[in-house]
This record gives C-alpha cells, structure tokens and sequence, in this order.
C-alpha cells in the first residue's frame, strides 16, 4: 500500500505543469552521483566531519545506546542557551511497529553527545480505535511517533519539543494519514528540565476527554501559552505538520499529499519550499500561499527521502539530500541566489552493515535536517544537519562555511604545533561512538590525529584534501599502539574517491601494499614506534616508491593496483573497504547480524604529521 501510495504520488508530480519563467530552484552543474559507489564518486566538500551521535545496540538496554531500541530515524536539530539540541524518534524495531518514543540529546560542542532521554514517552492507544479502511481495531496498542518538526523558538525565547503521537494499526498502516491522536508539546528549560507534556494540537478523534495530557491552554505559564499562540500562526511552520493533521485542518495552508516541508528564505524575503523528491514552490506571503503547484527542481536528483535547504552564514544557500533513488550517498550543492545550484559535493558516502533487520529499515545516510531559522544560529557558521544511517544509528554532520572542495595549497601540518581546536579544519572525518576520530595526545604528552576502533562493524575514518597533482610526495608519521590487531588502511586517492595505492598496517605486524589482487610486504612495524613514510607517487607512470624512516623499503619502484588520473586525497581508515549495499540489494531487510551487539578490544592509531611537496 505504502509502495503503491508513493508510486502514485511520484507519478503525479512528474504530471505536474509549471511555467519555468517563474523562478524555482534547479541545479545547473554537470556532476551526478554514481551509486555503484557509497560515495557515489562525488568530490568532497572539504572539512566536513562526521560524527555518531547515538549507536543502537539490543544488548546494551541503557541510556547510552538508546534503552537497546535499534529503530532510531528522522533526527532534527536546534541551537540554542549556547546548546545543541537533537531530537529523533525511536521504535523497538521497525519503523511502524509500536511502541514509538522520542528521544533528546544534548552537546556544547557538537561532538560530546549526551545519553538520550525520553522527552516523549510511549502513549497508551484506547482500546476499540478503529479507522476506516483498516480491519485491525485497537486491543492492548501503543501509539508510535511521526514528526517532521521538532523544535520552536519563540520570540520569547522559549524552546519548544514537539512531536506526533500517531497510531499504525499494523506494519503496513500509515501513522501521518490524519487519523492519530495529535501532537504534543513541552517547553525546555535552560537548566535541562523538561515543563509539562501538553497537546497542543488533536486529530479528529480526539479531545482533552480522552487523551492522557491536557490541552496547553491549560497551563498556568502564560508565556509558554504564548509561544503556543505563536507558533500556531505561523503558516510555514504548519505546513510542516501536514501529513500528520487532519485533512481538512484550517491551519494547514496547503493540504496536498506532500511531504517533509522545509524551507528557507530569498534575499528579497520571498520563501523557497522544499518536499520529498525535490519538490518545490515559493511563496511571497511567508507560507500562506504558493506561486505554483510545488513541482520537482528542475535537474535535481531526489527519491523519497528528505532535502534539506538553508541559508549559509556567507549569505549563500545549500541543499543537502540523497542525490540518487537510493538512500546513499549524502550530498549537498551550493547557490549563491537561493534558486540555481551549481555543484554536487560529497557530505558522507558511509554505509556501515544494518546490524539489526526491521520494517521499512533503508539502508544509506538519510533523513537530513538542519535548524529552522528560528532555532538558533551555532557560533561556528558552519551547516550543522543530523541523519540516520540505515534508520539505526543517529549521526551529525559539520560542514565548513564557505564550501570549499578544491585544496590549492600543499599541506604542512604537525599536529602537536597546531593551533588547539584548529587541528582539523581541513579534515574530512567519520567518527562512531566505537571507532572515534579526534585530536588526542599520546604518551609523551604531544597531539596527534587520533583514530581508535572497537567496532566490529564500522570505522574510523579521516581524509584530507591534496593539491590535484601528477606527481606528488606525500610524507607522514605513524604509530601503532600495537601490532597483534586492528588494522590502519592508508590510501591516496583521486578525486572521485577512487584508490591507487594503498599500505595496510596489519594485526600481523607488518606493513603491506596493495600490489593488485596480492599484498607485498614492506617492513614490520612494532607497538608505540614512530614510522616517518615517505610516498613518491607519479600517475603517469602508474609507480611509486615507500621509504620508511629514511629507507627504501620496496626496493624498486611498485605499480598502483589501479589506475589514477590525478591525485587529490590521503585516507587513513581502520577498516576494510566495504561496498554493500549495492544497487541491486533487496529493499527489506529483516535479519539481524550474528553477534550485532558485540564489541572488539579496541586498537589505537596516531597520525603525527602530514606533509606535501612536488619534490
């Protein structure tokens, strides 16, 4: 029904006529993404770092790991009392299947994530709900949650939580058809309280007589009723509560079947619209109407997954999205009006294994938000956005303002000189809660790129834009903290991400190259030894040459295991490469992986310095 719904839905907005002398955004560069690649073969948007916000894990049924629910999706975000606040959603095990629950996490800096706490806690389902259509009835059923917004800055400077307590009868029932029970809402405190939970909206069947909160005009706060007031005459802020209200709510100004409205604002004040597949309009009466019937963006690639657009602190625009029908990779693209968009750069490219099976578990980097304008503007400039990957694990993404994806310059950088907090800003980074990317010191007390991993299912990751170059010495420093386990993959890189050359560091203490399909051995390395490599590298004769603190370790010059037009990235990994999903994986995955909840003794790797040359 769901698949059917969407088809139709697609179908009609492909239907849809608007005259192109009107403005509405398109994308006008020539890049695409490939999605035989996670990464899709897209250039990186420079320093962009990744971080895991909340890993699920059925074993560990705590706070740090989401109370052991592994359906965790739709993240949103807001910054405010010099704080970031990220909301998501989260179910026992698949999407639909109740009971649902919202959960808040907090961080000063974006990286250091609080545990999450309920915010929203399961709702009892009365006994006999029917709708029409459906023959399931209502005995012993919780509500699950389905919210496309999650946060309200009043003009007083209350913070509001909002989420939606729908109900989906069975796995294949929709909860945003207009037939749940409403939403609700509660204030933040600046100390971290939570107020009172209030409806403040109620679908059809519904009232403060059967409900298990009361109405927000109850409250004694009259301030908090007064954010209430406001935020409900706000149109652009109903139209994001549309799927979920009722069909004919009056406060909703447009009532078609689109889906996951956001939007940002023109230099002239006029609104730009963004749904579901790059759907699009804009409105000059702040949302309460639209200049056209909302139609794809013209040469945007989007399937049914959320996009996301804003303005930049440079006074500049961004989209991020899944530029692909699949969920994978996360991209984003850059205007400097707000209406043409002109390129296609890489956010994240990681799919890590769905660890555990669920309804409607999509396996890719997905459901990107940022903050509404009115919910806080971080100090750093940069476009903080949150996702799910696989509708499992919550991360964050930091993106730097300006864009940038081209490196000019040759890289200097000793990290135990560099400036505290400015060590990686030109640092691309995925960091999980088990296999962190930091900036950490060592035993002598010096600082050092840090890559640790316990993880038996993802990695830790950094990568660094390079001067494009034909030929090129690239030279850094290595520790190992051991040399019976783990693994450190380094890797340089064109710019489409694809790999040349690459050493691996192995539980076997020793360093090998990819020599093709075989590895050949390089040196042996021991635990907590500094390792100076020196890599001269040239793509026109496909060769290179390793020395080791001074040696010539592969003797003569060795053959890229592939091909290089250019090089243009280092990559320092903990992890094999991996490429499934692929584009022919079956959608539905309900099998959970062996041991999914376990966890490895934890290796430790140091990246001292980084230095390039033409030399």
């Amino acid at each position: 029904m769901k698949a059917a719904r969407q088809i139709l839905i697609v179908a009609g907005i492909c239907a849809m006529n608007v005259s192109f002398a009107q403005d509405t955004i398109r994308y006008t560069g020539d890049v695409l993404s490939n999605v035989d690649y996670h990464h899709g073969q897209l250039p990186l948007a420079m320093g962009v770092h990744n971080v895991q916000v909340m890993r699920a894990n059925r074993d560990l049924k705590t706070a740090e790991y989401g109370f052991g629910w592994t359906y965790n999706h739709a993240p949103d975000m807001a910054y405010w009392n010099n704080t970031f606040y990220l909301e998501y959603l989260s179910n026992p095990v698949g999407e639909h299947i109740p009971p649902g629950q919202t959960l808040l996490v907090t961080s000063k800096d974006g990286y250091k994530w609080t545990a999450p706490v309920v915010i929203f806690p399961p709702y009892k389902v009365p006994d006999g709900f029917k709708k029409e259509g459906v023959a399931t009835v209502a005995k012993n059923l919780e509500a699950v949650m389905h919210q496309r917004m999650g946060f309200y800055t009043a003009s007083n400077k209350k913070l509001l939580a909002l989420a939606y307590y729908g109900i989906a009868l069975d796995a294949k029932d929709d909860p945003n058809d207009g037939n749940g029970i409403g939403r609700v809402v509660r204030e933040i405190n600046a100390d971290g309280t939570f107020g009172p939970i209030y409806f403040i909206r109620y679908n059809h069947s519904f009232t403060e007589k059967n409900s298990d909160y009361p109405f927000y005009k109850k409250s004694k706060d009259k301030a908090f009723v007064a954010a209430c007031d406001e935020l409900l005459s706000k149109p652009l802020m109903m139209q994001h509560w549309n799927e979920e209200a009722d069909r004919n709510d009056p406060l909703i100004p447009l009532k078609k079947d689109f889906k996951a409205f956001n939007y940002y604002r023109l230099p002239d004040n006029r609104v730009v619209g963004l749904w579901k597949h790059a759907v699009t309009s804009i409105s000059a009466d702040e949302g309460k109407t639209w200049q056209y019937n909302p139609t794809r963006a013209i040469k945007f690639v989007n399937s049914n997954a959320k996009i996301w657009g804003q303005r930049t602190s440079d006074g500049k625009f961004v989209t991020v999205y899944n530029p692909s029908e699949y969920r994978w990779p996360l991209g984003l693209s850059v205007s400097d009006d707000g209406l043409n968009f002109k390129n296609l750069l890489l956010v994240t490219g990681e799919i890590p294994p769905m660890r555990y099976g669920g309804n409607y578990k999509s396996y890719g980097p997905q459901y990107v938000r940022g903050m509404l304008e009115n919910n806080g503007t971080p100090p750093d400039g940069k476009v903080w956005v949150g996702y799910s990957i696989n509708k499992e694990d919550i991360w964050v993404a930091s993106i730097p303002v300006p864009v940038r994806s081209a490196e000019t310059n040759h890289v200097n950088e000793t990290f135990s000189i560099m400036r505290d907090g400015a060590e990686l800003n030109s640092w691309n980074t995925h960091s999980a809660v088990w296999a962190p990317v930091s900036i950490g010191k060592m035993t002598d007390g010096k600082k050092a790129l840090v890559l640790k991993d316990s993880d038996p299912f993802d990695y830790a990751k950094a990568q660094r834009l390079l001067p494009s170059s034909k030929q090129i010495t690239i030279e850094f420093g290595v520790i190992a903290a051991q040399n019976n386990q783990g693994v450190l993959h380094v890797e340089v890189q064109d710019a489409k991400g694809q790999p040349g050359m690459r050493l691996v560091l192995g539980a076997d203490s020793l360093i090998m190259a990819k020599t093709g399909a075989r590895f050949k051995k390089i040196t042996a390395y021991a635990p907590g030894q500094l390792y100076n490599v020196r890599l001269e590298l040239n793509t026109e004769t496909r060769m290179y040459k390793v020395y080791v603190n001074g040696k010539p370790e592969n003797g003569s010059l060795t053959l890229f295991f592939a091909p290089l037009g250019s090089i243009d990235r280092i990559m320092f990994r903990t992890g094999e490469a991996r490429n499934f999903p692929t584009p022919e994986t079956p959608a539905d995955n309900f099998t959970d992986l062996p041991n999914a909840g376990k966890r490895d003794q934890e290796s430790t790797f140091y990246i001292t310095y980084l230095k390039t040359s033409n030399k």
